[in-house]
């Protein structure tokens, strides 16, 4: 059974988790490991997403090489999903237009959306989300999830965020990767763990998505409080 999939996103935007209800014979693909409850009439199965040379590609994204996929027997069910970090869902309708997603935050979609994982090489992300991005295609409903809120920003002209803010965007925007503030490869660290460094340039019309919070922001803090093992010599 196609058509849309009835949901709500609850919690959001600190610990938002996704529930999903299933008509009768409908189907999800679903990140795999981020199935938290299920009713017991509704059937799973891995698959690998794209064929071998697209589940290599996520494995080295960062992502699992298999996703799971769930349909509803008998009367249907109800299906909840819980993303690996604290954040935000945001939902997206594919009508035949693309959408590129940070490597790690795909969460779910409809069988007809394709997920294709793509090397950015040269122009691509040097954050922690890697050189790899998600490229979501087809028709249907899509989920996305990201450490901290989700913001949606309407771009029309040019938009400049920090490439470790970014979540996803529509492909009717092009972009490029800068270097802001003088930061250099040798000094690479200051600018990708550290501040401003590595910039994206929107331009288009479009919308994109940053997330409020950065993950790389967070393990800054925590680094001069580890612990630090010491040697006598």
């Amino acid at each position: 059974m196609s058509g849309e999939i009835a949901f709500e996103i609850e919690h959001s935007p600190a610990y938002a988790s996704l529930r999903l209800q299933l008509q009768p014979n409908q189907s999800v693909l679903i990140e795999s490991g981020a199935m938290a409850a299920m009713d017991s009439g509704i059937q799973m199965k891995s698959r690998m997403q794209g064929g071998m040379m697209q589940g290599l590609g996520r494995m080295m994204s960062g992502e699992s090489l298999f996703i799971s996929e769930f349909t509803a027997q008998g009367k249907g069910g109800e299906i909840f999903v819980s993303p690996a970090v604290p954040g935000d869902i945001e939902h997206y309708s594919l009508q035949g237009n693309g959408l590129r997603i940070q490597s790690s935050g795909f969460l779910a979609s409809s069988p007809t959306v394709a997920i294709e994982t793509g090397f950015e090489g040269g122009r691509g992300f040097f954050s922690g989300e890697g050189l790899f991005l998600v490229r979501a295609t087809g028709e249907g409903d899509l989920w996305f999830n990201s450490y901290g809120a989700i913001v949606e920003i309407p771009v029309s002209g040019e938009y400049v965020v920090d490439t470790g803010y970014i979540v996803a965007f529509e492909e009717s925007l092009n972009y490029s990767v800068e270097n802001i503030g003088g930061l250099s490869f040798r000094g690479l660290a200051t600018g990708v763990f550290g501040g401003e460094g590595l910039v994206c340039r929107f331009q288009g019309t479009g919308r994109l998505w940053v997330q409020s919070r950065s993950l790389l922001g967070l393990l800054n803090f925590f680094q001069p409080f580890r612990p630090v093992s010491s040697s006598n010599n």
